[in-house]
């Protein structure tokens, strides 16, 4: 195809980032070291650094994600390493199971979480029924210390990102690379260490970078956790000062610039390129049987970590069945009551339109966008299409919670795009903010179709006398069909289940999404928690249909999209 339509792209590109992307960055950092004369200044910034509430929350959330971040690693990468090297009884099925938590967001997760551990859940009745406690014993425990609560919930929810990224990278590794260090005499634990892990470190950088930069600006959990003193939640309650003060927009400004810092910093130490390695034909590689009761032990130990990561959603299944659920292991009776009230509620079913609408027409932007932007960047000779790619993945690294404030940002009364102002109608940003956040995943699958489809087929078909825009719309995205599929239906399944940038834009019931919906119903008394737990296992169903059948059509290559 031309250089002309390249230069189209990425100038369409360009425009899209500058106005969606940079423009509401800048006005964070405007609105939090520009003063009101105009001048640079650290005065916002300053007084919120010496404010011990603030200042806390920022070292909060840090130690939140470290925290969140080591245990998604300690989860995973063992399961990674045993999916790699050894076969064991209901591996294939195991290997699938182990991606459901990546079905329901975190913060629906908490509710299930909260009824287990509860004072009067069913981890307490379980306990007293044993004869482990006396009767009418109860203990909150999470209440002490929902830090925890809120790191666990973080890592059995995301630990499936480490786990595909530490596959595909373990799958890659030469085994001639550690053969060779074997037979020189470096074994076991001292092989791994020395040997495979710095291999897998750019994979592992890759997954921990997303899990570390979730975990730090996550909204949905703490709130439901009622842990009011992290940054997201600080900048969540600030919004309602966005008019008059510059404090949320300082307070926003030092979450950006701290996100930035920790990835250039983990890029530095930990995201430089694998060692080059020869072609795996060099060696019989491969996983390798097991002794029975070793091999048993395997299937015991991922069958474990698997029932654990997904207890969150069991509680949220077993509390949308139920009719009530105090004091006991299991909920007394069961019913379809809540499915009815839910489906009922004036919040629920224009929620589910909404969220159709908003997901679809972004899926819609991110397909059209995605692919111009995937053939320039592996067709075309023109100068700066690694610009184009970098800026395409560029929103993987941004905290969404960020990305939102910028939006409300930059459509303040006043402002240049004050007529999205989602105060009134918040349809359009929210298209925008879903297409922005989603679109690497449809960039990166497109870009892996193209390269995997020759170009002499394109060039064929232009020698017959094909023009080169209908060679590629009836040659080469048929051929790629299956990774366009693949990203354009995880982009569609996480804007469904996008939280910051709902719980932010969406500020009027006609227009809330279901995750705001979810959070809303939640805080109702009564049947708030039954009727939010039914609407997330509808939730829960759709994304788990969806990433079956992403599993189904890519296999290991699913864990690619979620590289920065």
């Amino acid at each position: 195809m031309s250089q002309s339509f390249a230069r189209i792209v990425f100038a369409v590109t360009a425009v899209f980032f500058a106005a969606f992307f940079i423009w509401p960055l800048v006005q964070i950092l405007k609105g939090g070291f520009i003063d009101t004369d105009g001048h640079l200044t650290l005065d916002y910034v300053g007084a919120l650094l010496t404010d011990p509430i603030y200042l806390g929350g920022l070292g909060n959330s840090f130690l939140l994600a470290c925290a969140s971040t080591a245990l998604t690693f300690l989860i995973a990468l063992p399961l990674a390493f045993l999916s790699d090297r050894f076969h064991f009884p209901g591996k294939a099925l195991l290997g699938s199971v182990v991606l459901l938590p990546m079905i329901l967001p975190p913060f629906v997760g908490a509710i299930g979480i909260k009824q287990i551990f509860g004072q009067y859940g069913a981890l307490n009745a379980l306990l007293i029924e044993l004869g482990l406690r006396p009767a009418g014993w109860s203990y909150d425990w999470f209440a002490t210390s929902p830090f925890w609560g809120i790191a666990l919930v973080n890592a059995l929810s995301l630990y499936p990102i480490i786990y595909l990224n530490a596959t595909a990278a373990l799958a890659n590794i030469d085994p001639a690379m550690e053969e060779a260090a074997e037979n020189l005499g470096c074994t076991g634990w001292r092989r791994f260490f020395k040997i495979t892990l710095p291999l897998i470190r750019s994979g592992l950088f890759a997954g921990g970078t997303l899990v570390f930069i979730w975990a730090f600006t996550e909204l949905g959990v703490p709130l439901i956790f009622d842990y009011p003193r992290v940054i997201a939640v600080q900048i969540f309650y600030g919004l309602k000062d966005l008019g008059g003060s510059p404090a949320p927009y300082a307070l926003v400004a030092i979450l950006l610039v701290s996100t930035t810092v920790i990835y250039a910093v983990g890029k530095g130490l930990f995201g430089r390129a694998a060692p080059a390695m020869m072609a795996k034909a060099t060696s019989s590689g491969g996983p390798r049987p097991l002794p029975r009761l070793a091999a048993w032990a395997c299937t015991a130990g991922f069958a474990g970590v698997t029932f654990l990561a997904v207890l969150p959603h069991l509680g949220v299944v077993l509390v949308a069945f139920a009719s009530d659920w105090y004091a006991s292991v299991f909920p007394q009776q069961l019913t379809l009551a809540n499915f009815e009230l839910a489906l009922g509620h004036p919040l629920t079913v224009p929620a589910i339109a909404n969220s159709l609408k908003f997901a679809s027409l972004s899926t819609l932007i991110d397909l059209v966008l995605g692919i111009a932007i995937a053939y320039v960047v592996v067709r075309s000779k023109l100068a700066g299409r690694q610009v184009l790619d970098f800026l395409a993945m560029l929103p993987l690294a941004v905290p969404g919670l960020v990305l939102a404030f910028g939006y409300l940002a930059m459509s303040q009364e006043g402002k240049i795009f004050a007529w999205l102002n989602p105060v009134a109608d918040p349809t359009i940003l929210l298209i925008i903010a879903y297409s922005v956040r989603r679109l690497p995943y449809v960039v990166r699958s497109a870009v892996a179709g193209f390269q995997q489809t020759s170009e002499t087929l394109e060039e064929a078909a232009q020698n017959l006398g094909c023009p080169p825009l209908k060679a590629v719309l009836k040659i080469t995205l048929p051929l790629i069909a299956a990774n366009l599929i693949a990203g354009g239906i995880l982009a569609f399944a996480f804007a469904m289940l996008e939280v910051s940038d709902s719980l932010i834009l969406a500020q009027k019931q006609a227009f809330y999404p279901i995750t705001k919906s979810i959070l809303e119903l939640f805080q109702l008394l009564g049947d708030g928690k039954f009727m939010a737990s039914a609407l997330g296992v509808w939730a829960m169903v759709f994304l788990g249909v969806t990433i079956a059948g992403l599993s189904v059509v890519l296999g290991k290559k699913l864990g690619a999209i979620f590289r920065v």
